[in-house]
């Protein structure tokens, strides 16, 4: 299979689809791997490394999508990048769906089979390539809210692990799955006083037996939400639906409960954002103020590590995208249904179950996308 990697053209996106490494892979298997010029550089990779792993340098984006059989990406493919998809091709990256009625339009126009990382599940009940990418957002967070806490970028002036004599900053965590338990360990290594909240007790538990002390947890309501806002320096969404837009679990209204200056980082953005008042921002300009409150919404918080999560992406990827280039997108979701959960849109159907509800849109199985 020819396999393209194109650069990534979203604002301040370093990161890359493919390592050499992976191209290596790819070419071991017989595969033909195509690189944009310059697409690894923000990620630390040179024309030469891919050169040296059997790729081939294309001059041009253009070459790419209109050559490859397969592109891998990282970031949902921006609007002139859809306009170059066609039918047949099949489109390897992260989509967020559910909040983009724009992008879930042109993907089905463009007939292509598009398959979401963030969807892909395991026998755990666990999202494999979303979860290197929420490890690195998660222990990012807290790093970018105490940024974003300083006076001079409009924050509180609350330094996160206070001195002697003087308190720590209070954060609140919502959600301890991945980002949120990623997000309180390093809050607490900051020397933060952290609260996770989450809605399953075994979860709840499981926490507790593996941090002990090191942070605090609580069970989830409205009204502990409520309760908690009031006393947070800085508010981490981490909340996930897989293939759904997030839940809205902080509403403007509760903004003027909290102490000016405070900061709320969303890490659910990509998904819409768990807050009201969150609306998607980039490196350039991350943050910006309602009602007294700092918002720092960077809908891709890990390109500002594209090193570290360029590689943690391609070590989960890889056996992915190297099922699909041998066996086909047909055979290898048929063969594990897991991978088949990732499949979000072909020939201009809708196969994902909470994408369509999301966006009210009609549903085609993924057993009969398979068969067709």
């Amino acid at each position: 299979m020819k396999i393209g990697c194109p650069t990534e053209i979203k604002p301040q996106e370093f990161r890359v689809g493919l390592t050499p490494n992976a191209a290596r892979e790819a070419a071991a298997h017989g595969h033909e791997v195509i690189v944009q010029q310059g697409a690894g550089l923000g990620a630390g990779f040179t024309d030469e490394d891919y050169t040296a792993a059997g790729a081939r340098i294309a001059a041009t984006a253009e070459e790419i999508w209109a050559e490859a059989e397969m592109i891998v990406k990282v970031k949902e493919p921006q609007a002139v990048e859809r306009k170059q998809l066609g039918r047949g091709q099949l489109l390897f990256t992260y989509l967020h769906l559910a909040p983009d009625p724009e992008q879930t339009q042109d993907l089905l126009a463009s007939g292509a089979t598009c398959i979401a990382y963030e969807t892909v599940t395991d026998a755990r009940g666990g999202l494999p390539l979303l979860a290197p990418m929420s490890e690195v957002a998660g222990r990012l967070a807290p790093q970018m809210g105490a940024w974003s806490l300083q006076k001079a970028n409009g924050g509180r002036g609350v330094l996160m692990g206070g001195v002697p004599g003087v308190g720590p900053a209070n954060v609140l965590v919502l959600g301890g799955g991945v980002v949120g338990t990623h997000a309180a360990r390093i809050a607490a290594g900051m020397g933060a006083d952290v609260t996770v909240l989450d809605r399953s007790l075994p979860r709840l538990r499981q926490l507790d037996e593996t941090f002990g002390g090191t942070f605090k947890n609580r069970y989830s309501t409205e009204g502990a939400v409520a309760e908690l806002l009031t006393e947070a320096d800085m508010v981490i969404g981490a909340v996930l639906i897989p293939g759904a837009e997030a839940p809205k679990l902080v509403s403007r209204a509760q903004l003027s409960t909290m102490k000016p200056g405070a900061v709320l980082v969303d890490v659910a953005i990509d998904q819409g954002g768990c807050f009201e008042t969150s609306k998607a921002t980039t490196h350039q300009d991350p943050v910006y103020t309602v009602d007294g409150i700092q918002h720092y919404c960077v809908a891709n918080m890990p390109g500002a590590v594209p090193r570290s999560s360029t590689l943690a992406l391609g070590n989960a990827t890889l056996p992915f995208m190297l099922a699909l280039a041998g066996k086909g997108w047909r055979v290898a979701c048929a063969e594990d249904p897991h991978l088949g959960n990732g499949l979000n849109v072909h020939d201009g159907q809708i196969t994902n179950a909470a994408v369509a509800r999301a966006l009210n849109l009609p549903l085609q199985s993924t057993e009969k996308a398979i068969a067709a």
